[in-house]
């Protein structure tokens, strides 16, 4: 399998998954301004037109694309790792908080804050719609250790995400406290702690790489 990853990026949900599964993987770093996969120098826009990430290339040759379907297919893939659920009612929750995730934070709220080119007047709009998603969240994690009964790839995307509020400033977790301990006890999970090590030194890298190419 080859994951198409951007350090950092919502494709670190799939990293940790796979890690938490104990798979082995081929990852492709992506520049995400340049399109250019750091291994071997190609255009990933040849493997994914839209560019983004996280992408992956299954054993079969077949390219699947979007976080929550790539995830879903990890954790089928690796079903000893528990990653996933049962049929039925479990599974449409797995399915309600990937689309949660996915839509209210990921591309909801996340995605217009980090913006660098969004208006300030557009971003104060996101914000007083979108932190109520945040309450939401806060609410429901009260008492609870993950999203589901167990940890499963939702959890995996949603530390992804939650990992935002480090360069979202208007965003400060401590406004939400179960949210902050959630975040807090994840990061200390073996799998997610090596994956974020190691996207963290990639971005490094990556930042490192743009402002030589200024």
């Amino acid at each position: 399998m080859d994951l198409y990853f951007s350090p950092l990026a919502c494709s670190l949900a799939t990293r940790i998954a796979l890690y938490e599964a104990g798979a082995s993987a081929n990852y492709l770093e992506v520049d995400p301004k340049t399109k250019v996969v750091q291994n071997d120098g190609s255009d990933f826009r040849k493997v994914n037109p839209l560019g983004l990430v996280p992408t992956v290339r299954t054993d079969d040759g077949l390219v699947l694309t979007e976080n929550a379907a790539i995830l879903q297919y990890v954790a089928d893939s690796f079903p000893q790792a528990g990653i996933a659920t049962g049929p039925g009612m479990e599974r449409s929750k797995l399915h309600q908080w990937l689309c949660f995730i996915g839509t209210e934070l990921h591309k909801g709220l996340f995605v217009p804050i980090l913006d660098k080119t969004a208006p300030p007047e557009m971003k104060a709009h996101v914000l007083s719609k979108g932190l109520s998603r945040l309450d939401y969240l806060e609410n429901y994690l009260k008492g609870r250790e993950f999203l589901l009964d167990h940890f499963s790839v939702a959890d995996a995307y949603l530390v992804t995400v939650i990992n935002w509020t480090m360069a979202t400033p208007p965003i400060e977790l401590a406004k939400w406290p179960a949210v902050k301990a959630y975040h807090e006890r994840l990061r200390t999970r073996p799998s997610i702690a090596k994956a974020v090590a190691e996207e963290f030194e990639l971005y490094k890298a990556e930042l490192a790489r743009h402002k030589a190419a200024a």
